[in-house]
C-alpha cells in the first residue's frame, strides 16, 4: 500500500467512525465512551479509536466540522446556486450546512459548548474562518483584495448568530431561523451601512457579528484556507 493510499484509508476510517459516533453523543456527548462505543458498532477494537485520533475530542471535533463541510460543498455543488443572486447563494449555503446537521442537533451543540471553552478559541475561530470560506468560494467569490477578508469576517457573524439560534429554535420546519437568517444577510448587504448596524441587530446575532470580526481579524491570506481543506481530504 502506497503512503497516499494509507492516508486515504485512515481519511476514511475517521470518516466512517465519527459517523458512527453521531448515533451516541446524544447520551455520552463528545467522549471516549462514544468513540468506543462507535467503534464497536463498526465492528472494531475500542483501540482504534487512539490509532486515528491520537489528539483526543478536540480533533474529532476538529473532523467532525470539516466532514460536515465537505458534505455541504458536494450538496452545494449538485445545486445551481450561481445562477442565484449573491444573497440567495450565502443563505443557500448556510441553509445547507444547517440541514446537514439537522438529524445530530445535540452533536452541534457538544461541539459548540467545547469550542467555547477558553483555551479553544483560537480553534473555534479557524474552524468558522474555513467553513466561512468554502461558503464563499460554493457562492463564485473571486476576490483576492481586502473584500476577501470583509466578506468572510461578516459571513462569520451572520452563520455564528444564526447557528446560534439555530441550536434553540423549535418553530416547524425551522422557519423562525430562516427568518432570522434573512434579516442578518440583509443587515451585512448594506455594506456601506452595516456599521452603524451592527449594534441594533440584537444580543444574539451581536455576539456573532462581534466573533466574525475576529474571525476576520485571523483569517489567512487568499487561498490558503482552501489548500489546507483539500490537504484534509
Amino acid at each position: 500500500m502506497s503512503v497516499e493510499e494509507s492516508f486515504a484509508r485512515i481519511a476514511q476510517q475517521r470518516d466512517d467512525l465519527v459517523r458512527a459516533a453521531l448515533e451516541h453523543v446524544a447520551f455520552d456527548g463528545w467522549s471516549k465512551l462514544t468513540l468506543r462505543t462507535a467503534a464497536e458498532d463498526l465492528g472494531w477494537s475500542p483501540m482504534e479509536v487512539d490509532r486515528l485520533f491520537p489528539g483526543g475530542i478536540g480533533q474529532v471535533i476538529e473532523h467532525y466540522v470539516a466532514l460536515t463541510d465537505r458534505d455541504m460543498m458536494d450538496r452545494l455543488a449538485a445545486m445551481d446556486i450561481k445562477s442565484m443572486k449573491i444573497r440567495a447563494r450565502i443563505g443557500a449555503a448556510i441553509r445547507v450546512r444547517l440541514d446537514l446537521a439537522e438529524a445530530h442537533k445535540d452533536a452541534v451543540r457538544a461541539a459548540v459548548a467545547h469550542l467555547s471553552l477558553p483555551q479553544n478559541l483560537p480553534k473555534s475561530l479557524r474552524m468558522t474562518a474555513k467553513t466561512v470560506d468554502l461558503m464563499w468560494q460554493a457562492a463564485g467569490d473571486t476576490s483576492t483584495d481586502h473584500n476577501w477578508y470583509t466578506k468572510r469576517g461578516l459571513l462569520a457573524g451572520v452563520y455564528g448568530s444564526t447557528l446560534m439560534y439555530w441550536l434553540d429554535d423549535t418553530s416547524d420546519g425551522h422557519q423562525a431561523t430562516w427568518e432570522f437568517m434573512d434579516r442578518r444577510i440583509g443587515n451585512v448587504m448594506m455594506i456601506p451601512k452595516v456599521t452603524a448596524s451592527l449594534g441594533k441587530v440584537g444580543k444574539v446575532a451581536g455576539t456573532g457579528l462581534r466573533m466574525g470580526r475576529k474571525v476576520a481579524s485571523c483569517l489567512p491570506t487568499p487561498g490558503r484556507v482552501a489548500r489546507q481543506f483539500g490537504n484534509m481530504r
